[in-house]
């Protein structure tokens, strides 16, 4: 398998899943041009769930998202705009707030993509998660021989020139949406120092864990399912003079592609732990 350039570049504070491999990383996060329609849409259930947990006493904090999302593909001259747009209901301890979110980024004749809107707060959106929504013909074919693990390199989800370090493993696919698949598992890790969001004046100093599964489909190579999870184990500092507080959080994002009139049963698919060998199990059938 080849190197590709990375989807796209990032810079500053990011939040989790916005991680893009750069140069030299695994092919499965490259996106250009494939085979398709120029004009499609998918529409997919969006979850997620977000956990904070203060190790010293026990106390925890959840924040949980549940609605549903719609990828329009459009061509536009040389260019391929892809947007998402998401209705969720966002369930947190102030209360209940239903939410709209909205993303757009054009993949320019070159390969890359240039991220033309981002209205996407809490990153609910198929394009603010750390694969790519699409594949080539040839990327996919080389995920498809994928058979043992292959390492890659990921830009750390809150910025910076932090790296995580981690493999890319073939998973068990199934079908999805009436759609046969072919699954890749990523996990990696890193050092994480960073402010922390909805902490005004907090940052936290530790490891970060990224692990998932995405599910691409065989026929047009379009991200139909993804399940990623990024746990932060860490010192809180907060204060002056700043005290040290040791704080698990944890953030998942579960997002399937679906059919049918109306809104998509919400439900969550949780991510799928390892089995021996490092592959996955299938993804849960509706």
């Amino acid at each position: 398998m080849q190197s590709a350039q990375a989807c796209r570049e990032q810079g500053g504070l990011r939040e989790p899943f916005r991680a893009a491999v750069r140069r030299g990383a695994a092919v499965v996060v490259a996106l250009f041009f494939a085979a398709r329609p120029v004009c499609a849409d998918q529409l997919y259930s969006t979850n997620g769930e977000d956990v904070y947990r203060i190790e010293s006493s026990g106390a925890v904090s959840r924040i949980v998202y549940a609605g549903s999302e719609r990828l329009f593909v459009k061509q536009e001259g040389k260019q391929l705009r892809f947007e998402a747009a998401a209705h969720y209901l966002r369930d947190a301890p102030d209360g209940k707030s239903d939410v709209s979110a909205r993303s757009v980024q054009v993949l320019m004749p070159d390969g890359t993509f240039v991220d033309r809107l981002d209205e996407d707060p809490d990153f609910l959106t198929i394009l603010d998660q750390p694969f790519a929504v699409r594949l080539d013909a040839a990327t996919l074919h080389d995920v498809r021989e994928l058979r043992g693990r292959l390492p890659f390199n990921a830009t750390s989800p809150l910025g910076g020139d932090t790296v995580l370090r981690g493999f890319l493993r073939p998973g068990v696919s199934g079908p999805i949406d009436g759609h046969q698949t072919v699954a890749i598992r990523f996990q990696a890790q890193g050092p994480m120092t960073g402010p922390l969001r909805g902490y005004n004046g907090a940052t936290v100093s530790g490891r970060m864990l990224m692990d998932g599964t995405a599910y691409y489909a065989l026929d047009d190579a379009t991200l139909l399912a993804l399940n990623a999870t990024l746990t932060i184990d860490a010192q809180l500092y907060q204060g002056q003079p700043p005290a040290a507080v040791p704080v698990q959080i944890i953030y998942r994002r579960s997002i399937r592609a679906t059919t049918g009139a109306g809104q998509p049963a919400v439900r969550t698919l949780q991510p799928t732990p390892l089995a021996t060998g490092g592959e996955t199990g299938p993804p849960p059938t509706p």
